[in-house]
């Protein structure tokens, strides 16, 4: 099993540093440039409606002049309505928040691995179950069930100790169920 697990992991991992590698050369080539931008906005003015403008230019050309385009309004209230819009200088870093969508990814696949490998692995290692017969045969089951060991209730590992859990959980339902149908014998 383990050697299965070394051959997934050697697939993956020269996969991951392929896709970072080949994305840090295209920051190194070229600023992406959506990851800066520069926002106005504008209230309305007069008889023009507000507006929002977003253009890709560099902070000191962040103003209402290079930004905003077609200007609204007339040329002699220009200076007017820019004094009115709002401007931002916005930046992002995209390759930031692509390495955490991997990373996010990466540990969600983990896990939905990690699940199917249980749900496969599960049925081989659990044993026969006195907990799961019919219901019809809950009275002969109590006197079946053989006593547990002291020593054996305090499981030392993770999947013992989830098992030592599930059967007091399952032994709660059965408990639950006996006396619900002795109460529904009572009341027929």
């Amino acid at each position: 099993m383990s050697s299965g697990r070394k051959r997934s992991w050697t697939s993956v991992v020269p996969a991951v540093v392929t896709l970072l590698l080949l994305d840090a050369l295209v920051v190194v080539q070229a600023k992406n440039f959506e990851d800066v931008r520069c926002k106005c906005i504008c209230p309305p003015y007069r008889n023009f409606t507000g507006h929002i403008y977003n253009r890709n230019v560099s902070q000191k050309d962040c103003n209402c002049l290079h930004v905003v385009e077609p200007m609204p309004v007339p040329g002699h209230d220009v200076e007017a309505y820019c004094l009115l819009c709002e401007c931002k200088y916005e930046e992002r870093s995209s390759n930031t928040i692509k390495v955490t969508i991997i990373i996010y990814l990466s540990v969600v696949g983990a896990l939905l691995l990690y699940m199917l490998f249980l749900l496969l692995v599960d049925p081989l290692i659990r044993k026969h179950d006195a907990y799961t017969q019919p219901l019809h045969n809950e009275e002969d089951s109590e006197e079946m069930r053989p006593p547990v060991d002291s020593a054996q209730a305090k499981g030392n590992t993770v999947l013992e100790r989830v098992e030592g859990a599930q059967q007091r959980w399952k032994k709660q339902v059965q408990e639950q169920r006996k006396t619900v149908f002795d109460r529904h014998k009572m009341l027929s």
